[in-house]
């Protein structure tokens, strides 16, 4: 059972499930653009009272509120929080004893380089704030039965491929455009994941065993933003020199200036000041997932070409997309 499986990941790991010829179901508010028949609709926020076709072997957690821009602040609550504990409540009356539930690497912060499963949590927005709480949440549902009960947490950092509209197309959309000005000094690092290596992991973990499994999600290696910047541009034919370059003060000012028309006129816009702050700040993390003798199926590299390949040469315009940070 996917819960939000007709969002961007969902919708990979159910294609991927599909082509495995595994069953599966989705549960979500939303239909599928891809698999609408096997659609239950259902909000996380309420209790779940589900009939099943099929007794499952497995939630698979992905339903999650996590723009940066969501009003009101307790949707985070209500969606994260509560939608968790839904979710065990769901998988005790069906008598489910696996879940696979997808935080971040929000919970961490502001985190130093490198930092690991065992980092500390130091959230600064209510997303990563709420990822934690529904942890905390999916722990003490299986310390009620840890010899039976499976639960995997998999932390993501920032996900980007074919169809989503979030940060990396955003940043990939500027590069496109010929537009685009480097914030800073382009060093920092930025630690990536590419879908289709996420939702392999997700079906990977479904054999896990008994007891509490919990991995960073990283696609290595770490680029920093020139050399992604330099990289895209070879892709799109054009030179790999940045040309144009902001100050990071002078970037942040700017940001804050269109937070404040935000806030008078009621308008959101692409710029703000945690997003400078988040696009120059360097995000490096390091994942146990190796250990498990998961192999992603898609190099790095491979998964950049062929994100800009889709979305910027290639004809892909009445397609479905995925809107998200």
């Amino acid at each position: 059972m996917i819960i939000g499986g007709s969002g961007f990941i969902g919708t990979r790991l159910s294609l991927r499930l599909a082509q495995a010829k595994k069953l599966f179901q989705i549960v979500d508010i939303a239909s599928s653009g891809f698999f609408p028949e096997m659609v239950l609709k259902a909000d996380v926020r309420e209790p779940l009272s589900l009939i099943f076709s099929t007794q499952p072997i497995a939630f698979i957690n992905l339903a999650a509120e996590h723009r940066d821009d969501v009003q009101p602040l307790s949707l985070y609550d209500q969606v994260n929080v509560d939608g968790s504990r839904n979710v065990c409540d769901l998988a005790r009356s069906k008598g489910v004893n696996k879940i696979i539930f997808t935080s971040s690497v929000a919970i961490y912060g502001f985190a130093p380089l490198g930092t690991n499963e065992s980092g500390a949590i130091a959230p600064f927005n209510d997303y990563g704030r709420t990822k934690w709480e529904a942890e905390q949440i999916y722990k003490e549902w299986q310390a009620e039965d840890p010899q039976n009960r499976t639960l995997v947490i998999v932390r993501p950092t920032v996900v980007f491929g074919e169809r989503n509209r979030g940060n990396v197309f955003n940043l990939l959309r500027q590069i496109a455009s010929g537009k685009f000005v480097m914030v800073g000094d382009g060093l920092n690092r930025k630690s990536m994941a590419y879908v289709e290596n996420i939702a392999a992991f997700l079906e990977y973990s479904l054999d896990f065993k008994p007891g509490v499994h919990i991995y960073n999600y990283i696609d290595k290696p770490d680029f920093t933003m020139n050399t992604l910047v330099a990289h895209v541009n070879k892709l799109l034919g054009r030179s790999a020199e940045i040309k144009f370059r902001l100050p990071f003060s002078l970037g942040l000012l700017i940001g804050s200036c269109f937070d404040l028309v935000a806030k008078i006129i009621g308008k959101k816009f692409p710029i703000s000041a945690i997003r400078v702050k988040k696009f120059c700040a360097n995000s490096v993390y390091e994942s146990a997932i190796e250990s498990t003798g998961f192999i992603p199926p898609v190099p790095l590299m491979d998964a950049i070409e062929k994100t800009v390949r889709f979305e910027f040469i290639e004809d892909h315009k009445n397609e479905q997309v995925f809107y998200s940070e």
